[in-house]
């Protein structure tokens, strides 16, 4: 399923304008971007908890030559699954 796809699902589901579907999804993914780079998390009960995680800098491989690179630190986003949504799939 694309965004398109998610967008029309959610309106057909809450009744309302693909348009407005489209506004409220957005709104959400705005909300989640702005809270992970604060350093904070979202959790969404039954759903599960979007997080922000630290990755150190370390030293990698370039695949073509084989010559080592240093790679940076950086934060990364994660994702852990709730029991409802791992209930859910079995």
């Amino acid at each position: 399923m694309n965004k398109t796809e998610l967008i029309e699902h959610i309106a057909s589901q809450a009744d309302i304008s693909k348009a407005a579907s489209g506004r409220a999804l957005q709104a959400v993914l705005d909300a989640v971007k702005k809270t992970l780079k604060k350093g904070d998390s979202v959790t969404l009960v039954g759903f599960g908890t979007f997080s922000a995680s630290k990755r150190a800098a370390r030293t990698g491989r370039n695949p073509r030559t084989g010559a080592p690179l240093k790679i940076k630190a950086a934060k990364v986003p994660r994702f852990k699954p709730g029991k409802g949504l791992k209930d859910s799939l079995n």
